[in-house]
């Protein structure tokens, strides 16, 4: 596995194409109400520092199968506000949460941060199951604040300090 910057034009529409997708946006929020991600908004968020964005491969290609990200990323605090992560290619099941671990790793040695936050929607079994697997802890609830189809859900919060992260093995 591979995780590669978003610098290409081609990786950012990729990547824009994965995220306007109701199927994945409907769990993410960017703030401000924003769900998608357009293209000229994702070349903008790579050039910042308040994102950490990187696009994952599986083991045995370069092809890009998702995208991982560390948003809200306070180099002064030495925090990010949350970890997400999109597996574009659903048949590659499985490198969501060993992309994420990278991308911690990459975040707690390379940008020195010492806590990153994380939250799932909390009918969302999965993304807590990825968490509780990245050694996330569970911190609490936000309740009725995450709408989808109309219907509101908790989001279900996370932390995980530099010291209580272990990167993934391969599986």
């Amino acid at each position: 596995m591979k995780l590669l910057p978003l610098d290409r034009p081609d990786l950012i529409e990729l990547v824009a194409g994965w995220l306007g997708k109701e199927e994945n946006y409907k769990w993410l929020d960017f703030g401000n109400g924003v769900h998608t991600v357009t293209a000229v908004a994702l070349k903008i968020m790579t050039q910042r520092e308040l994102h950490l964005l990187r696009v994952y491969t599986p083991d045995d290609s370069d092809l890009p199968i998702g995208v991982c990200g560390l948003s809200n990323v306070d180099r002064r605090f030495k925090t990010a506000g949350s970890l997400w992560v999109v597996l574009g290619e659903k048949r590659y099941g499985g490198y969501a949460s060993r992309a994420a671990s990278k991308l911690l790793t990459i975040g707690f040695r390379e940008l020195g941060l010492e806590a990153v936050g994380a939250w799932t929607v909390d009918v969302n079994a999965a993304a807590r199951r990825g968490l509780e697997r990245l050694n996330f802890t569970y911190i609490g609830r936000q309740r009725r604040c995450h709408w989808i189809d109309g219907r509101p859900y908790d989001r279900l919060l996370y932390d995980l300090l530099a010291t209580e992260h272990r990167e993934l093995d391969h599986d």
